[in-house]
């Protein structure tokens, strides 16, 4: 029969829910501690609980040696010869048990010691316990009651231990009074100096999948499908269902008859929003019904490898897709787990025109690069404001010549070198400088492209010089025009095989003044 100490013992481990044998050991490491305490000695102590009579018994445990010369340490270790004196049934490499006495002995000090150190045993056992116990239970919803409010935090009794409920973990609509039942989400288990703390929430959304779970037995028994959960507690949750049998309208079960299933999860929420969504598996068709209420124009996937999206609704739908505070389009984002960048239809075509307008002015060319405009051409045009082809190709007549040191003539070339870049760049290339003419080009255009040449240099220098140089005071005469135009109309044509003049094909000893006289 037990003795009434073990019954004690057995009570009290049913009660804490941990295993008798744990006190056991937590009572004889008690003894052990007592002991060492009242004798000051450095033996290896042990003790032992009768279970029948309830008497604590505590040795000196020795291990016996053959010879003096192997004994290192008396307190741990005694020889054959000695020990036998003791107990002559011992052998070498055995150990010997050396009562000591207790009873009586040990007074009040060392039974506050050895309380002391059963309680701690008895603590430490039922934490790993209780840690054990719910560590394997996370996101599981369990029932709890409301046992008290610790400032901003509830705590609850969730059976063999306390949980916490932070601020973090409320939802802003719910306030909980004494006795109260509810149900709430295991999020973590923490060990922390004072035991095992139990964290549960009400914020989570695992606690929302366990209500359909609950109200909709399509969700429970698999035909209809939660593939996501977004929310934010006391605001609003979005949740995508999906439909394993075609004959079942996903949303319609979860909304029930008359709304009767999803007013039910609203009143456990106390008055939380819930939308329900079909989920898709194109992330297109999903961000339009994601975003509802709101009616979604047009949806452009920018990156698929970074999962971004753009979406543009009408100007009046904007502050509707966005929501309150965001709310609406980050919950949709948290749903589809893509970025969304949401605009109206008056911000996009204000970025199509920026990127328009972009595009042209990095389609501008700068005068430099027009083959037959000279340096001191261009330094005029440029301290006038032309800077690009573009703009030098929208003045008309009249304003080029209104500008200071430009004459008709110059006028005829300006629109001559314009004409001919923009035919270059019509016909796929741009004809590099000083190369051959196509067969059959104008003589008055030949001189332009070839002005830099070696072919005629003097004359080309000459038709260049007088042009640049003309202004309306410089003119001298109307001879001097019709020399000008003289030196640009007897221009010779190169011959395409020889890269040679007319002129020198005949005399090729006389310079061009030669052969005009």
């Amino acid at each position: 029969m037990a003795s009434e100490l073990y019954n004690t013992i057995d009570a009290l481990s049913r009660e804490k829910g941990i295993d008798p044998q744990i006190v056991v050991n937590a009572v004889e490491d008690a003894i052990v501690v007592a002991t060492r305490k009242y004798y000051k000695s450095q033996e290896n102590l042990r003790a032992e609980l009768d279970k029948d009579t309830g008497k604590i018994s505590a040795f000196a445990v020795k291990t016996v040696v053959e010879n003096p010369e192997q004994v290192e340490d008396p307190n741990l270790q005694v020889t054959v010869d000695d020990a036998r004196k003791i107990d002559p049934t011992v052998e070498a490499g055995g150990e010997l048990r050396i009562p000591k006495a207790t009873e009586g002995i040990l007074g009040r000090i060392a039974a506050q010691l050895a309380k002391q150190v059963i309680f701690q045993k008895v603590r430490e056992a039922e934490r790993d316990t209780v840690y054990n116990e719910y560590i394997g239970r996370v996101n599981e919803i369990v029932n709890a009651t409301v046992k008290r409010v610790e400032g901003p935090d509830v705590i609850f009794d969730i059976g063999k231990a306390e949980s916490r409920m932070p601020r973090k973990e409320q939802s802003r609509l719910e306030s909980f009074a004494m006795g109260e039942r509810v149900r709430v989400v295991i999020v973590r288990v923490e060990k922390a100096s004072k035991g095992p703390q139990v964290v549960v929430s009400r914020a989570a959304p695992e606690l929302v999948q366990h209500l359909f779970q609950t109200e909709v037995p399509e969700i429970y028994d698999g035909t209809v499908v939660i593939r996501a959960i977004a929310r934010e507690a006391g605001e609003r949750t979005k949740i995508a269902v999906m439909s394993k049998d075609k004959d079942v309208d996903a949303v319609g079960a979860c909304v029930g008859m008359k709304g009767m299933r999803v007013q039910s999860i609203i009143r456990e929420l106390r008055g939380e929003k819930i939308d329900i969504i079909e989920y898709h598996e194109d992330a297109v068709t999903f961000a339009e019904k994601a975003l509802q209420p709101a009616k979604v124009s047009r949806v452009t996937v920018l990156d698929p490898t970074d999962k971004h999206l753009e979406v543009v609704v009408d100007d009046s739908q904007l502050s509707l897709a966005i929501g309150k505070k965001g709310q609406n389009v980050r919950l949709a984002a948290k749903l589809l787990g893509w970025k969304i960048d949401i605009k109206s239809e008056e911000e996009k075509r204000q970025e199509v025109e920026q990127q328009m307008s972009a595009l042209v002015s990095n389609a501008a060319t700068p005068l430099e690069d027009v083959p037959g405009l000279g340096e001191g051409l261009v330094e005029k045009l440029s301290a006038a404001g032309i800077t690009t082809v573009e703009a030098l190709a929208d003045m008309t007549p009249e304003q080029l010549e209104a500008i200071e040191g430009i004459g008709p003539k110059t006028v005829e070339k300006i629109s001559l070198a314009v004409n001919n870049y923009f035919s270059s760049l019509e016909g796929g290339e741009v004809a590099a400088e000083g190369e051959t003419p196509v067969e059959g080009e104008s003589a008055a255009e030949a001189p332009v492209e070839g002005e830099a040449s070696g072919e005629a240099p003097e004359l080309a220098a000459q038709a260049e010089a007088g042009i640049d140089g003309e202004t309306d005071e410089a003119a001298p005469s109307e001879g001097g025009d019709g020399v000008e135009a003289a030196a640009l109309e007897d221009t010779a044509e190169i011959a395409p095989e020889t890269g040679a003049t007319e002129e020198e094909e005949v005399e090729p000893g006389k310079t061009p003044a030669e052969q005009g006289e």
